[in-house]
């Protein structure tokens, strides 16, 4: 038996939230280990659509508990009005499934001013951040002034804290031209919400742990996709997290031995939401085919999303960088109907052929994209559950996939519906 981190293989929007929705019978725990409420999961479940963005995708699941770990940053407005919005859809929140790290940091009022702010004046270097404050809480995480979870249940220490983190945001905003803001209204908002979050406070580390020792499943959930690492992924137009699978040990608190199998989703071609470079985007009517079939449209944002073809370069270099043993493909359907496929196979960097893209900015402006031309199928794979149901090219696709990509596909989904899956290997299973 193993645990199981899932994480994006592209730039997000994989289609995690249905596989994890589907992993998640099988475990017993979900865990969030990283980002905020800018990341985005829709699980559809019986015909019922459910949208996350800070709760575990478990918390549907009657009997499994769901926990946002110290990793994450939670606005807790935020956190609960979703809370509230599962409960008017029929889904009780409770303690009994779910918990939320006592050592996990609070995005606050004036780190989604911020965000907003800052944004506004970059002009023409946005990043296209979401706006929801998760970049400026984890600024002041790494600086040191974070208001954290466990503070809430000690509102009489909360003054020197709230001193210390206002002065430097007031200095901030003062820059900035907007007004300061006060600490007794940062104290009230603070005192306002304690009350919806500590009752599932708790010692996730220590839950942890426990758990492992008794034998349980643990599902570890990973938001964005690795190519939005801080580090790894398209620097600066990132998140403010590490979203690669070794973040799921520190962003929960479990040593790293803890952590088994690491599944990677990506899809059957290639998106992204917002500013940044993307080698294989179409930006002609089949990119926009692509779009409209696949219903390209982010979960939180409602963004339109860039599409293009797969790029087996970047999803290589994701495997190796997560040391991800399993891939799950998903919308594969989307490319039903499609005379020809393409797939990019390199890049092209001042006449020269590279297999990885370029750390540097500059550079991955740069680059074109060196392809492979498959033939497409006419026959739907939307709805198959076996590989018997798939027209032979697809097949051939997928299997083609597997070899540039130097990983097996492990799990093919062909459809928004959880049952529409055809497994390979069971990613808990050793």
């Amino acid at each position: 038996m193993s645990n199981v981190v899932v994480v994006g293989a592209q730039w997000g929007d994989e289609g995690k939230g249905k596989i994890v929705d589907w992993l998640s019978e099988r475990a017993d725990i979900v865990v969030r280990f990283q980002g905020g409420h800018n990341a985005g999961h829709t699980l559809v479940i019986g015909g019922k659509t459910y949208k996350l963005s800070l709760l575990p995708s478990g918390v549907v699941r009657e009997g499994k508990l769901g926990i946002i770990g110290n990793g994450v940053v939670i606005d807790p407005w935020a956190l609960s009005k979703e809370i509230e919005t599962l409960k008017g859809q029929g889904v009780n929140i409770t303690p009994d499934n779910l918990r939320i790290a006592e050592n996990a940091t609070l995005i606050l009022p004036l780190h989604r001013e911020l965000d907003l702010w800052r944004e506004e004046a970059a002009g023409g270097g946005k990043i296209g951040t979401t706006g929801r404050g998760i970049g400026p809480a984890y600024e002041d995480k790494v600086g040191r002034r974070a208001i954290r979870v466990n503070d809430l249940a000690n509102p009489d220490t909360l003054g020197p804290k709230i001193e210390r983190i206002l002065a430097h945001h007031n200095a901030l905003r003062r820059g900035l031209g907007k007004p300061e803001f006060k600490a007794e209204d940062l104290k009230a908002a603070l005192e306002d919400v304690r009350g919806g979050i500590l009752p599932y406070v708790d010692v996730v580390w220590d839950l942890l742990d426990k758990a492992r020792r008794a034998g349980k499943r643990i599902l570890f959930e990973g938001a964005q996709g690795a190519l939005l690492d801080i580090d790894h992924g398209t620097y600066p137009f990132v998140t403010s997290s590490n979203t690669v699978a070794a973040q799921a040990a520190t962003g929960s608190g479990v040593g790293p031995r803890v952590i088994g199998n690491v599944l990677g989703i990506a899809k059957a071609y290639t998106t992204r939401v917002g500013s940044g470079p993307f080698p294989t985007e179409l930006e002609d009517e089949i990119g926009q085919r692509i779009g409209e079939r696949g219903r390209e449209f982010g979960t939180v944002t409602g963004r339109q999303r860039r599409c293009g073809w797969f790029d087996a370069v970047l999803v290589r270099q994701t495997i190796k960088v997560c040391g991800i043993n399993g891939i799950a493909l998903t919308k594969l359907d989307v490319l039903d109907g499609f005379e020809e496929i393409k797939v990019c196979v390199g890049y092209e960097l001042d006449g020269q052929r590279i297999d990885r893209l370029p750390a540097g900015q500059n550079a991955q402006a740069r680059i074109k994209p060196m392809w492979e031309t498959f033939e497409g199928w006419s026959q739907s794979t939307q709805g198959a559950r076996s590989w018997a149901e798939l027209p032979a090219q697809a097949v051939k696709y997928v299997r083609h996939i597997e070899e540039l990509i130097e990983c097996p596909v492990t799990l093919l989904s062909t459809s928004p519906e959880r049952d529409d899956t055809i497994l390979m290997r069971d990613p808990f299973e050793d």
